[in-house]
């Protein structure tokens, strides 16, 4: 592969998707590994949320890795050009899998879904426009997980301006203080009115909105403005790949040693594990990245496998549907199963286990399921309509000569 072919792709930053998406599947089904391990095991799983914070500074590299040098100010057909790829990467397959998420709430009524909110409708918009993520009572929602792309888009609309005003004025590092620092003014303005938690719970603020996370993708975007300037090449010999996912996991466990506050479910909910994710963990990630993208190991060797590189290309999907009413379908079939087994031994009379006995077992054939079903949705669906809309008219008509971009 030629060098400019490197950099426009990179697969080992592909399979680092899969690997941050399996994480998070890890810490969502972390208390099935209570029942045969030490209760520290499952809080250090329960925070592999991580992998969130790996997408996080993923998508602040990527997206300026790859608009970055090319932005000469911010022009209506250049920005159109831009909505239209994010569109295209992200909004089908969150559209579809968001509305069968509540035509599932319709069939079975899963309040899982819904969360008890007596508007289902409205619900279901609040959701597929994403402003569902501006709300402590509604973050969870739908889908649940979806949570996070209310704070990949805000970081996609801020993007652009951020590019100006770091080309333009030279402020870059201090664009993350002021962001955050408006979301703490927003919880001042918003903490004394009842409004369903908007901007309301200042936990929910810095862990589960832009305004908190903003110092991830920047992060991320220095990495990338970094490479940019200097390139793949160094003359160090730090290993900068190893170090970076030791210190990642260092993280992990200071977030598990710390107490859990009331009424949420993990240390990084609690002062220390917010500091702790939000802004040491995302210098580890970095860390990891350019280590990955300077440094020829066994490791990016894995990541850049062709069948890791197609789980990296799926994990969106996976990451969608890995929590929620797909899963739930799954664990009732075992459940069922399991009993039919069961019924079976008593006809047979024999005093065999059934394979779908444990719950660490199910959540194993769950796991491949679920990336069989990705894998399916991706090939299908997802990246058919990827192309579709970038190479249509949708927001601005398709040249071929229009810049390409996988992210």
């Amino acid at each position: 592969m030629s060098q400019r072919a490197q950099q426009n792709y990179i697969p080992a930053l592909t399979g680092v998707r899969a690997m941050a998406a399996y994480l998070v599947f890890i810490s969502h089904f972390a208390y099935v590994f209570d029942e045969s391990f030490p209760h520290i095991v499952q809080r250090f799983l329960g925070e592999f949320h991580i992998g969130v914070s790996i997408f996080f500074v993923l998508s602040g590299f990527l997206i300026t890795f790859r608009y970055y040098n090319n932005f000469n100010g911010l022009s209506k057909n250049w920005f159109k050009q831009y909505l239209k790829n994010r569109v295209a990467r992200i909004y089908p397959m969150y559209f579809i899998l968001t509305v069968a998420a509540f035509v599932y709430y319709f069939i079975t009524k899963d309040q899982t879904i819904t969360k008890g909110y007596e508007h289902p409708v409205a619900l279901m918009l609040m959701n597929i426009t994403f402003v569902r993520g501006f709300f402590y009572q509604f973050w969870d929602t739908g889908i649940a997980q979806g949570w996070s792309l209310t704070v990949e888009e805000c970081f996609y609309f801020s993007a652009p301006v951020i590019f100006l005003i770091a080309k333009r004025f030279g402020k870059f590092y201090i664009q993350p203080v002021i962001i955050t620092g408006t979301g703490i003014l927003l919880y001042f303005l918003f903490s004394h009115i009842n409004w369903h938690g908007f901007f309301g719970n200042f936990t929910f603020i810095m862990l589960f909105t832009f305004f908190g996370r903003c110092f991830e993708f920047f992060v991320g975007m220095q990495l990338a403005r970094y490479v940019l300037k200097k390139g793949f090449t160094r003359t160090n010999k730090v290993n900068y790949t190893y170090t970076g996912f030791l210190l990642i996991f260092v993280c992990v466990f200071i977030m598990a040693l710390q107490p859990i506050p009331k009424g949420w479910v993990a240390g990084v909910e609690s002062p220390v594990g917010i500091i702790i994710n939000n802004y040491f963990l995302c210098v580890a990630v970095a860390l990891f990245f350019y280590g990955i993208l300077t440094e020829h190991t066994v490791f990016k060797k894995f990541l850049a496998l062709p069948f890791i590189e197609l789980l990296g290309k799926s994990s969106y999907i996976f990451y969608l549907i890995h929590l929620g009413w797909m899963y739930n379908l799954m664990h009732n079939w075992f459940n069922q199963l399991n009993d039919y087994a069961f019924e079976l031994y008593d006809k047979w009379g024999v005093a065999w286990h059934s394979p779908f006995e444990y719950d660490s077992l199910n959540l194993l054939y769950a796991f491949i399921v679920l990336n069989i079903v990705a894998i399916t949705l991706f090939k299908l669906i997802e990246e058919p309509l990827n192309h579709y809309i970038r190479k249509s008219d949708f927001l601005i008509k398709y040249t071929p000569t229009q810049t390409k971009s996988i992210v």
